[in-house]
């Protein structure tokens, strides 16, 4: 509480400080503001205010006092992790000299450059959204009901719950549709579950299925990792049924119904829910008939010149295919989502201080997909490679999974000493194994 309540205080005496009315504007001062503070949004603020002169407005726009860091969801629902453990006031993960309205963006006027929350209206000079993606069980029939989900904080804490209680019967995954945020979180969170049950030597007595439209395991990924996948999930006694395409669930009959295959039984359900863009996107005009952002892949532009989207509310298509005939688009992933805000940033760094802006984001991107047993997969690669997207698969280890204990670390520790001994430890670990990605 006193590290929220410090954070807090310098964050409002600087707000009362630079506020519009009370400050002094030159016609060179710029305001930026930035709508979300999860991932994306909480790089590309940082990465701005440590770039920009302090003359230069940076404003964060986030609805929630507190941020969960999703990549523990995982850990949180087996008992690995403690709620306050992955948990931090969102202000004491920004910079001094940002000002942090905590609020829910309710307009944006592309016109006026205007964004309304339920405190007023702000002007900007430069926007950028960072809102992700909405989750929506309440689209399937029979789903919010029946259903515990590990997509958020709060369910992920009902869920592990309701784990702690079972003791025998069928547990079913279920990717409910596509897109969906983090591809490989179904098949880790499956991999886990056998784990936990392994642990309290209930594993012969609970069935694990994993449902998913998808053909194979992460499909973007490509055959191979895809394969790998499989065998990790065959490994553990995971049944994996691929081109399911979930449409309802019989609450009364505790049945899973599939388009054009035969229902399925269960004791626990355990959903991937729907996602949705943000309607303020839609309404703004930004958006695409799905309700996604479309933006430059390089640049991460709109179609708004002064306008940037990052993270899981954009639309990037992937130019290489697996199969010509299917289109395929960047995952929903906070790798990429970081990546795209440290280019954002640059970007708009140059254009105030008038420089051509070269940073472009080249897609790039990892996943360490949790096998359970303190052991981890590691895959890498480029997602604009030609003809295809150009991966590499290690073998599991014990690294991996230190690796991401080490990220999660550095990325909830508030900026000092020792967030940046964590990030240095990263880029060393980077170094020794040889994986071209940055941290």
């Amino acid at each position: 509480m006193k590290e929220f309540a410090v954070a807090c205080l310098v964050h409002t005496l600087y707000a009362i400080g630079v506020s519009t009315s009370t400050r002094r504007q030159n016609v060179n001062t710029k305001t930026i503001i930035i709508l979300g503070g999860g991932v994306g949004g909480l790089v590309v603020a940082n990465e701005l205010r440590h770039k920009l002169p302090h003359e230069h407005r940076i404003v964060l726009v986030e609805k929630n006092p507190e941020h969960a860091f999703a990549p523990s969801f995982l850990w949180l629902m087996t008992g690995d992790r403690q709620p306050n453990r992955i948990t931090k006031p969102v202000a004491s993960l920004v910079r001094p000299g940002i000002e942090l309205i905590q609020d829910e963006a309710k307009n944006i006027d592309t016109s006026t450059r205007s964004v309304v929350t339920s405190r007023g209206s702000m002007t900007y000079d430069y926007l950028v959204l960072a809102l992700g993606a909405e989750l929506a069980p309440e689209t399937i029939p029979g789903l919010p009901q029946a259903a515990y989900s590990f997509y958020t904080f709060e369910e992920t804490k009902r869920l592990q719950r309701a784990l702690t209680q079972f003791n025998e019967g069928t547990i079913a995954v279920v990717v409910c549709s596509l897109p969906y945020k983090c591809p490989g979180a179904p098949h880790e969170g499956a991999m886990l579950i056998a784990d936990y049950f392994q642990q309290r030597s209930l594993r012969d007595k609970v069935s694990i299925h994993l449902y998913t439209p998808e053909p194979q395991p992460m499909p973007v990924a490509g055959p191979q990792l895809g394969e790998a996948v499989k065998q990790m999930l065959a490994s553990k006694g995971i049944f994996f049924h691929p081109l399911h395409k979930f449409t309802s669930v019989d609450v009364q009959k505790n049945q899973l119904l599939f388009d054009g295959k035969v229902p399925a039984s269960y004791d626990l359900l355990i959903a991937i829910p729907p996602h949705r863009a943000p309607s303020i996107a839609r309404e703004a005009g930004l958006s695409n008939e799905a309700g996604w952002i479309p933006v430059d892949r390089s640049t991460l532009k709109t179609t708004f010149e002064t306008i940037y989207a990052i993270g899981d509310i954009t639309s990037i298509s992937i130019p290489g295919r697996w199969k010509p005939d299917v289109p395929m688009m960047l995952p929903k992933a906070g790798v990429f989502a970081h990546d795209q805000a440290e280019i954002v940033a640059q970007r708009i760094v140059d254009e105030i201080k008038g420089i051509i802006p070269k940073a472009e984001f080249c897609g790039a991107g990892y996943c360490m997909l949790e096998a359970g047993e303190g052991l981890a997969g590691f895959a890498f690669g480029d997602f604009f490679a030609e003809p295809s997207p150009r991966l590499e698969l290690r073998n599991i280890g014990r690294a991996w999974h230190l690796g991401k204990v080490l990220f999660e670390q550095w990325w909830l520790a508030p900026f000092g000493i020792r967030k940046s001994i964590f990030h240095t430890t990263l880029k060393l670990g980077t170094k020794m194994f040889k994986i071209p990605v940055k941290v």
